[in-house]
């Protein structure tokens, strides 16, 4: 599965590439720290998943997620937020799935794998991130 990164926060981009590389089956294909170079960077790497920021500056999560839609219909999109709260307002504006980024790195994982098997990528097995991880933890 191709990932794009999309939070205006390089430390917080640098540990999810570093987790998701870290994983079989995921691959980053690119990271951006704006929603206006968001959608260019979706055309360029046609991305499977965007973790997006729900606060990334410019046109906030609601909109972002609008336009990535209408680009790419098919994107799957899991909103990410340092604000719990956010979550409600992410899944309405038809986000995939939700993870707080206080959440443990399973979470994410989790929902990666989730998100996985509401698309073709669940008959194959997910990625398998989410179980590598609890084997390694065990």
């Amino acid at each position: 599965m191709r990932v794009l990164l999309a939070d205006n926060q390089t430390k917080v981009r640098s540990a999810l590439r570093l987790l998701l590389e870290q994983q079989p089956g995921l691959s980053v294909v690119g990271e951006t720290a704006e929603a206006d170079d968001l959608l260019a960077q979706v055309e360029a790497t046609q991305p499977d998943l965007v973790l997006l920021d729900w606060e990334l500056p410019d046109l906030g999560g609601a909109a972002t997620l609008a336009r990535l839609r209408t680009a790419q219909p098919g994107l799957l999109v899991i909103a990410l937020s340092g604000r719990p709260e956010a979550r409600q307002a992410a899944l309405d504006a038809g986000a995939d799935a939700f993870v707080s980024k206080g959440d443990p790195p399973e979470r994410l994982l989790a929902a990666v794998d989730d998100c996985c098997c509401q698309r073709h990528w669940c008959a194959k097995g997910g990625t398998g991130a989410s179980q590598a991880v609890s084997q390694r933890s065990a």
